[in-house]
């Protein structure tokens, strides 16, 4: 019985050792494939191993317990194979434990249990590991979720710069809508401008046609006052009962002139004997001089006044090596006498802001405000030596004078370049400072500086860049004056450049006494 019992029971352990060692085997393998697939299912994984160990810890128990299988209602069944043998089976009897049971352990059951012990250290280190690595995977997945917060906030970024871009780009477009309407705008101004601008040359042009209308008929009354003044010196030679005979027609061809200087004063009465060839003589002007002395022409008012012609008035003047006629102003008062004006200014009645051929040939009223005339003038001063005088008068009342030993004029070809000798005078010198500069108007610019000065000066003078002195720039009255710029009839050095004076005057004497 005992034997049966003892067989029964090696037979239930073998058993049971094989189901471990079969159930272990399972475990392995399952571990095994659980490594290999451990980055997809890292917390299945966890699971079977937890599972794992509380079953080798509950057949770890099982083994403590030296192999003894109770049963509450009767012993397992036992059945022992042997080789060649005949195995038999008894039926025992249920009885009923009862006191305490000892069981004899066996020393094959350490090295089992030592073996299992090894296997649970590995699988202990093995989750070790796996604990490791779920740590690296969490800080990974902390990292990336970091990442992920991080594009987030950069497509949110994103998206406000597009909507950013986007208003800017409205705004650049409404802008260049703007920039076009406003360029539109310029162009039909230019436009405009240029359809004025056009006008104003045709007005130019039409002007310039009857300037030279004028001028022609300027020349025909010179030459017919003239020809009265030939007839009434041949009428003071003749008998009286001759006829007084017209002179030949040729000296009207012979003597030009292209002074369109006139005075007011009976000038209709010269134009009508200038077209009928009237032998009779028109009234004599008041201011014309009247004495027994030759008539003229001169080439200068010095000549006239050591002819005996003393009386300050209009005169005829004829300078040497050309057939040019002009009638000019000779101060014959003024000591020692002999000086030709050539240019007055004294109550703003003449408009001096002229273009470049205007200036050449001369404007203005001989007994008022006039200029004489670059062409004229160059004539005159390149016939010998001459000084240059000029007074001025302020709104107070007070005069001065600068005086300069030489003064004359280059050629057209050289624009009428100024050449003046050594200051004298009280009025301080204002006019060196020009000196060997070309004449500049409003439509031919040969000044020093970038711009035009006649533009801001308002006339046309021996510009250097600009002046020191502007004797045809604007007359204002009361002598200060307000403007953008200097454009006054000024001179620097006596009352300062935003001072209009009251009255000037230019005239030139012949001065022996000094050489170009």
């Amino acid at each position: 019985m005992s034997r049966h019992f003892v067989h029964l029971k090696n037979r239930g352990k073998k058993e049971c050792k094989d189901g471990n060692s079969g159930g272990r085997d399972l475990k392995m393998h399952t571990h095994r494939n659980t490594m290999k697939k451990l980055t997809l299912v890292v917390l299945l994984t966890l699971v079977k191993l937890t599972v794992n160990v509380d079953n080798m810890e509950e057949f770890q128990a099982n083994e403590e317990g030296d192999g003894q299988f109770i049963y509450k209602n009767r012993y397992k069944r036992a059945t022992v194979s042997m080789e060649n043998k005949c195995s038999y089976t008894f039926i025992v009897p249920q009885q009923k434990v009862t006191g305490a049971v000892c069981v004899n352990s066996k020393p094959d059951s350490i090295p089992e249990s030592r073996v299992h012990k090894q296997e649970l250290e590995v699988l202990n280190n093995e989750l070790l590991k796996q604990k490791r690595q779920i740590e690296s995977l969490q800080q990974l997945v902390e990292v990336d979720g970091g990442v992920v917060n991080e594009v987030k906030l950069l497509r949110k970024e994103s998206r406000n710069m597009n909507s950013r871009v986007t208003q800017l780009y409205m705004q650049l477009l409404h802008e260049i809508i703007r920039k076009r309407d406003n360029a539109l705008e310029v162009s039909q101004l230019e436009n405009k401008i240029l359809n004025q601008t056009a006008e104003m040359m045709q007005l130019s042009n039409r002007y310039r046609d009857l300037e030279h209308k004028y001028q022609h008929l300027a020349s025909l009354a010179n030459n017919q006052t003239y020809l009265i003044a030939q007839l009434e010196a041949r009428c003071q030679l003749l008998p009286a009962a001759k006829p007084v005979q017209p002179p030949p027609q040729k000296h009207k061809i012979n003597l030009i002139t292209t002074n369109e200087i006139q005075r007011d004063q009976n000038h209709q009465d010269r134009r009508q004997l200038a077209l009928n060839l009237l032998p009779t003589m028109p009234p004599m002007p008041s201011n014309m001089p009247t004495s027994n002395a030759p008539s003229g022409p001169w080439k200068d008012c010095l000549e006239a006044a050591e002819a005996g012609n003393e009386a300050t008035g209009i005169y005829l003047l004829k300078p040497e090596n050309t057939n040019r006629l002009m009638q000019v102003w000779c101060d014959q008062t003024h000591d020692p006498g002999g000086w030709t004006v050539i240019q007055r200014r004294q109550d703003g009645s003449v408009n001096f802001f002229r273009n470049w051929e205007t200036y050449k040939q001369g404007f203005g009223n001989i007994d008022g405000e006039y200029w004489l005339g670059l062409e004229n003038i160059y004539w005159l001063t390149n016939q010998g030596n001459y000084k240059l005088l000029i007074t001025m008068e302020d709104w107070q009342g007070r005069k001065v004078f600068a005086e300069y030993a030489s003064f004359r004029l280059e050629s057209e070809t050289d624009n009428y370049k100024l050449r003046v000798g050594r200051y004298h005078g009280n009025a301080g010198d204002s006019f060196t400072w020009h000196n060997g500069k070309q004449f500049t108007t409003l439509d031919r610019d040969r000044d020093a500086y970038t711009g035009n000065c006649a533009h801001y000066q308002k006339g046309g003078w021996w510009y250097n860049a600009c002046a020191h002195s502007n004797l045809n720039g604007v007359w204002y009255r009361g002598g200060h004056y307000r403007s953008k710029y200097q454009d006054g009839v000024y001179w620097a050095e006596f009352r300062g450049g935003a001072y209009s004076l009251k009255s000037v005057t230019m005239m030139i004497r012949p001065n022996p006494n000094t050489f170009h």
